[in-house]
C-alpha cells in the first residue's frame, strides 16, 4: 500500500468517525460518546478507532468541531443579496429555524444540547461549546448594531438585549420540538422572531392624501385615502 493511499484511508476513516460521532453526540449527548460505541457501529477494532485521536476527551473535541463546520455551512447567510444589518439578522434567524426543522442533526440544535450538557462542568469541551456559541451570538449581535446604525432598528436599541430574546426563542423552539413535538413551533417561533425584529420604518406614516369622510353629527374629519 502507497503511503499516500494510507494517508487518504486514513482520512476518509476519520471522517466517518466524526460524522458518525455528530449523530450519536447529537442524540445521546457527548458524554455517550464512547471509544467501544463507535468502534462496533463502524466495525472497527476500539485501538485502531482510538489511534486516530488518543484519547475520549479528543474525540469529543474534534466532532464538537465537525458539528460546528456542519452548523456554520447549513446557517451561513452571507450569499451575494443579503444586506448586512436586519436583513442579514433575519436570515440567520430563518437559517437558524430551519437548521433544526430540517433536522440538520438528528437531536435537534447540537449546539443546544451541548450547552445544556455542559453549562456546570469546567475543561476543554466546556469551553469549546462555550465559544462556538459564543460566535453565533457574536454576529447577531454584530447586525443588530447594523441595524440600528441603519435605521431599522430603533436608536437606543439595546444589543445585549435583542440576542438575550432571540436566543431565547431559539431555545424555546428546540424544546418544543424535541421533548414535547409540538408541530406548531417552528410557525411559533417565526412569529415571535418576526415581531421582535420589526422595523420602525414599517410603522411610519405616508404621505397618502387625506380625503374626506362624515362622521355622526355631520363634523367633517380626515382619514387616509
Amino acid at each position: 500500500m502507497s503511503p499516500r493511499r494510507s494517508s487518504t484511508e486514513a482520512g476518509q476513516t476519520r471522517a466517518a468517525i466524526l460524522a458518525r460521532g455528530v449523530e450519536v453526540a447529537s442524540v445521546e449527548g457527548l458524554e455517550g460518546l464512547t471509544i467501544g460505541r463507535l468502534a462496533a457501529d463502524l466495525g472497527l477494532s476500539k485501538s485502531g478507532l482510538l489511534g486516530h485521536f488518543g484519547s475520549k476527551e479528543a474525540l469529543q473535541l474534534a466532532v464538537v468541531d465537525a458539528a460546528a463546520e456542519r452548523f456554520f455551512r447549513e446557517t451561513a447567510t452571507d450569499e451575494v443579496g443579503i444586506s448586512p444589518g436586519l436583513p442579514r439578522l433575519r436570515a440567520m434567524c430563518e437559517a437558524w429555524i430551519s437548521h433544526v426543522e430540517r433536522e440538520v442533526f438528528p437531536g435537534g440544535c447540537f449546539f443546544t444540547a451541548a450547552a445544556s450538557e455542559y453549562d456546570d462542568r469546567n475543561g476543554p469541551v466546556r469551553d469549546a461549546v462555550a465559544g462556538l456559541v459564543g460566535l453565533w451570538e457574536r454576529d447577531l449581535r454584530l447586525h443588530v448594531r447594523l441595524a440600528v446604525a441603519d435605521g431599522d432598528l430603533p436608536a437606543g436599541t439595546d444589543p445585549d438585549q435583542v440576542v438575550f430574546e432571540l436566543v431565547g426563542h431559539m431555545l424555546a423552539l428546540n424544546h418544543a420540538l424535541r421533548l414535547h413535538r409540538d408541530p406548531g413551533a417552528t410557525f411559533r417561533a417565526r412569529r415571535a422572531i418576526d415581531s421582535r425584529l420589526a422595523s420602525p420604518r414599517a410603522s411610519l406614516p405616508t404621505n397618502r392624501a387625506m380625503s374626506p369622510v362624515v362622521t355622526s353629527g355631520d363634523h367633517r374629519a380626515t382619514s387616509p385615502a
